[in-house]
């Protein structure tokens, strides 16, 4: 899709891979409604925007009934004003780096609702005020096809995205609306805290900037690529992961001392990130 001009509704527009996201789309030419839960951060990112005035602000708590309602009502309204929305970007999200065992029933809600429902629901609302050919592009995770310890339901909830992704992409063939999933893998925002940043790099992992995973999903909007896993060698054991899980379970299982310890670590002080 050519997004030059073209509005686009974007989740968590206002996180670390949000606020590149913005960037890049903006500066390629698109016109964005940035969707977060503080007016204020969504002001400051509008302004710091190319173009400013052609960009929209809307403020909706996602994790709430009445803040999906609100995208759907508003962006009803606009298109009933004549303005042409042609993309969702489902990137709003949440983690928590813990045991299963560690975590308490209202938190692992929470987090499955976030990275799962929300985007389901949005995606099911915006069939009725998204302009033809549209794109929904859903953000999700490496971690979607490679279950890691500390993940539990972060992994259920991205696996769950991907596979909704895969389906509705087939459901709506024909009707000039596609679904794209992009699987990023470690990304430098603040969905990670300290502690995961130092198991990371204690692991060797490779973490992603911001700016550059933006930019892997503008290339997705404009190729219309229906699956993007981001990096190397995650990309690999993804495959792998699906043709051989024990190899992936055997590479995991020598990281396992290391990653108790700082599971342990975490949960002296864990909190969810939201973006």
């Amino acid at each position: 899709m050519d997004i030059n001009e073209k509005y686009l509704v974007l989740t968590g527009a206002c996180g670390g891979i949000g606020s590149e996201i913005a960037s890049v789309l903006a500066h390629a030419g698109a016109n964005l409604i940035l969707v977060g839960r503080n007016l204020s951060k969504l002001k400051a990112l509008q302004l710091a925007l190319p173009r400013e005035t052609a960009h929209k602000t809307l403020v909706a708590d996602l994790n709430t009934d009445a803040g999906i309602q609100s995208v759907h009502d508003r962006c009803q309204q606009w298109k009933t004003e004549g303005l042409v929305i042609h993309g969702l970007i489902n990137n709003a999200g949440s983690n928590q780096f813990s045991r299963l065992n560690q975590r308490d029933a209202a938190s692992i809600s929470e987090e499955i609702h976030l990275n799962l429902t929300v985007p389901i629901l949005l995606s099911q609302q915006a069939i009725q005020w998204l302009a033809r050919p549209g794109l929904i592009l859903n953000v999700g995770s490496t971690f979607s096809a490679i279950g890691y310890p500390g993940y539990t339901t972060y992994c259920a909830g991205k696996a769950g995205l991907h596979r909704f992704s895969e389906a509705l992409d087939r459901e709506l063939d024909g009707t000039g609306i596609r679904v794209l999933y992009l699987a990023p893998r470690a990304t430098d925002t603040a969905l990670n805290s300290t502690t995961v940043n130092e198991l990371n790099q204690h692991l060797g992992n490779q973490v992603d900037p911001p700016k550059w995973v933006a930019e892997q999903l503008l290339l997705s909007l404009q190729q219309e690529t229906p699956v993007r896993w981001l990096g190397w060698p995650e990309k690999l054991w993804v495959r792998v992961n699906q043709i051989l899980p024990s190899a992936v379970a055997g590479a995991i299982r020598k990281q396992s001392a290391t990653i108790r310890q700082f599971l342990t670590k975490a949960e002296v002080h864990s909190s969810p990130e939201v973006l």
